[in-house]
């Protein structure tokens, strides 16, 4: 009988379906099932602040792990992410507040709409890359909150447009509780969704494109093809994402969707950590919560230091900018880098090797 206490002392695979599954260790399975329990019930023993900040957390996960895909996974740099999260969230509110549609069919949609202004936007993939590809993205996010803030009879311009919360039968999903739980499921569907593409065919052609693309096209991927469908695919969940915030803040608007929610995603799967799925949802957290965390230290030090409130204040732009420059100088990988360097030193505690 197998000792409960003693760790294996090696991984051994003795088939295919063994080496290709996404947690190979049994242990490691039942760590992500107590973890997905945990943050199950978690909403029943906290307050509702808490609950929408975490909601708020996982909606920029989804829309992380899209962006991560084709810039950490395909290495295709995008900075008009922040009008894909618009286009997703303009579509769901114009088919809901417009058309009256379900929010269970606007959704879906949004992400598809989304997807395919980021295929067509991704069609420059294939001659630029680089610094290059990064202004043609920015170019779309010009483009893109040009028509939205002058679209006024689809979109009312730059006043926004009122969204309502989803619902399923009779029941609303207006609480904050019952809106964590709907972006608690997207959120489960997106990782494992993400996690299983990377086992096949395609994500290893997106990984081939992002490490050697001119050797990856030698073995025979079809460049433009795997580019452009990186762009489609990081798009859908980018619009899911959009789509998700739009109906938890209840108002979609131009200002929303600025060229400052680009460069905080980017921060995100950078502080997370590039081509990891995890590090997209750590990174969301993080840079989400910095701010909360930065006010409540500037609250607490504006009553000790009453004259410098106005300063500390403007002090949590700096702090958030150092935080960023400190990641990238001192672990690029990110924090799921961190966070395996802490599994790996207990795996082996109390020894050093």
């Amino acid at each position: 009988m197998r000792n409960p206490f003693v760790m294996d002392c090696g991984e051994f695979h003795v088939n295919y379906k063994q080496d290709m599954a996404i947690w190979k260790i049994t242990r490691v399975r039942l760590r992500v099932f107590i973890l997905l329990a945990v943050f199950a019930v978690f909403p029943m023993f906290a307050s509702d602040y808490i609950i929408g900040l975490a909601t708020l957390c996982g909606i920029a996960a989804i829309g992380a792990i899209g962006l991560n895909i084709l810039t950490g996974f395909t290495g295709q740099i995008s900075i008009g992410v922040g009008a894909f999260l618009g286009v997703g969230g303009y579509t769901s509110a114009i088919l809901t507040a417009k058309l009256g549609l379900s929010f269970w069919i606007a959704m879906p949609t949004a992400g598809i709409v989304t997807a395919i202004v980021g295929g067509l936007f991704g069609l420059p993939s294939l001659r630029l890359k680089g610094l290059y590809l990064a202004i043609a993205t920015l170019a779309a996010q010009v483009i893109i909150l040009f028509v939205i803030s002058r679209w006024d009879a689809l979109t009312g311009g730059t006043a926004g447009m009122v969204l309502s919360r989803p619902e399923l039968g009779s029941f609303v999903f207006y609480s904050e509780r019952s809106y964590y739980y709907l972006m608690f499921v997207v959120l489960v569907i997106t990782a494992i969704f993400t996690l299983n593409l990377f086992r096949s065919r395609v994500g290893r052609a997106f990984i081939a494109v992002r490490d050697r693309d001119v050797a990856a096209e030698v073995m025979g991927i079809d460049l433009f093809k795997y580019k452009v469908l990186a762009f489609i695919v990081s798009s859908f969940f980018v619009g899911i994402a959009g789509a998700l915030l739009g109906h938890y803040t209840m108002v979609v608007s131009p200002e929303l969707y600025s060229i400052t929610v680009s460069i905080e995603y980017l921060a995100i799967i950078l502080v997370g950590g590039l081509g990891s799925v995890f590090g997209s949802i750590y990174g969301a957290v993080f840079i989400t919560l910095l701010p909360v965390v930065l006010r409540s230290g500037v609250e607490m030090m504006s009553g000790v230091f009453p004259d410098l409130s106005a300063v500390l204040i403007g002090m949590k732009e700096v702090v958030f900018g150092l935080v960023i420059i400190l990641f990238l100088i001192y672990e690029p990988q990110g924090l799921a880098k961190i966070w395996k360097n802490i599994k790996d030193y207990f795996k082996l505690w109390p020894f050093s090797y």
